[in-house]
């Protein structure tokens, strides 16, 4: 039965995964906004643009020309984050600590067409996106100097994507990042104790209470984590303890796709606008350990909170003390399962 404490009066939230709170406030849901509203976007884009470096037939800035693909199309990046010829480094100079990355990164095109977004693709066109997510996951992790492959995609202009055709990007790494290293020994420490888990028992407990749940299939949950920080945050997570995504069957990448479809369409049609959002799968590192810890997802955090003009900002206190939200995950769940 839902408390309704945690709808009235402000509280913190434990996110299992990273172990850090939220402060929830959902008393201020109800506050005047005057501040800062966002200008919607109104274009409607052709499904082929000349211009674009990531269409098919172009020629990209590298004067590398794009093959005339015709559903993904995924690249080496021509502006990486990561280099992988750098040296072997390290500085240790007192307090002043510095470590040489190298890397490979790529970039995917979800489609030939400029004009869409994994919202309106479907579900077969989806399920070819998760088909090369997997293939790579599986061809960088097998080189011995990367042990971290993330998956992402920034959509929306707010969320600072450069280019407004259809892709995400894929930075392998040779150490685990900030955030994935939090969810390394959260998963870790509690499979060591109970043998199982934790995004299992955690998937079972939400699937009882039925309160964040917004779609499901055979394989997957769609929902609102119990700590989210974004207005209309969102997780998908197999049922089923999975170490990463190339463990997934046939049937599994279809329900994937099934959900990432769902949940996309569900939040165009939330605020009615093509709604931004900064998406990324975590799982297992590629280090060459077991790693029976991990229960792979993928997790949307986009920065809507009343309207399609209304943005979250991490900002103040959530900058110099502790992530915040108004809206509840309960009611944030409700509003976007009402859709459906």
């Amino acid at each position: 039965m839902e408390n309704t404490n945690l709808q009235d009066y402000s509280h913190k939230r434990l996110n299992i995964l990273t172990g850090e709170w939220v402060l929830v406030s959902p008393h201020r849901a109800k506050r005047p906004w005057q501040g800062q509203n966002e200008e919607i976007s109104k274009e409607k884009r052709p499904s082929y643009d000349e211009s674009c470096y990531l269409c098919a037939t172009n020629t990209r800035v590298n004067g590398e020309k794009n093959p005339d693909y015709k559903d993904v199309f995924v690249f080496t990046n021509d502006f990486a984050a990561l280099q992988n010829d750098s040296p072997s480094f390290t500085v240790n100079d007192g307090l002043f600590k510095a470590q040489s990355e190298t890397g490979i990164c790529k970039v995917i095109c979800f489609s030939p067409d400029h004009s869409k977004s994994l919202a309106e693709m479907s579900v077969d066109e989806i399920q070819k996106v998760v088909v090369a997510w997997q293939n790579e996951y599986t061809i960088l992790g097998s080189n011995e100097n990367i042990n971290y492959v993330q998956i992402f995609e920034n959509k929306g202009a707010v969320m600072g994507c450069s280019n407004p055709h259809p892709h995400g990007q894929i930075w392998s790494q040779s150490t685990l990042p900030n955030e994935v290293e939090k969810k390394n020994v959260q998963q870790r420490n509690y499979f060591a104790s109970h043998q199982k888990s934790l995004l299992e028992t955690y998937l079972k407990q939400e699937l009882e209470a039925k309160e964040r749940i917004i779609f499901e299939n055979d394989d997957f949950v769609v929902l609102i984590p119990f700590w989210a920080v974004w207005p209309f945050e969102a997780m998908i997570a197999p049922k089923k303890a999975q170490k990463n995504i190339a463990q997934l069957s046939e049937s599994g990448a279809t329900n994937f796709a099934e959900a990432i479809s769902v949940i996309t369409s569900t939040y165009d049609k939330l605020f009615n606008t093509s709604f931004p959002y900064s998406s990324g799968i975590h799982q297992a590192p590629t280090n060459g350990e077991e790693n029976a810890h991990w229960h792979w997802h993928m997790s949307f955090y986009p920065p809507l909170l009343r309207s399609a003009t209304v943005k979250k900002f991490m900002v103040g206190y959530e900058m110099f003390g502790s992530p915040q939200r108004d809206i509840t995950a309960e009611i944030a769940a409700k509003k976007l399962r009402d859709l459906l």
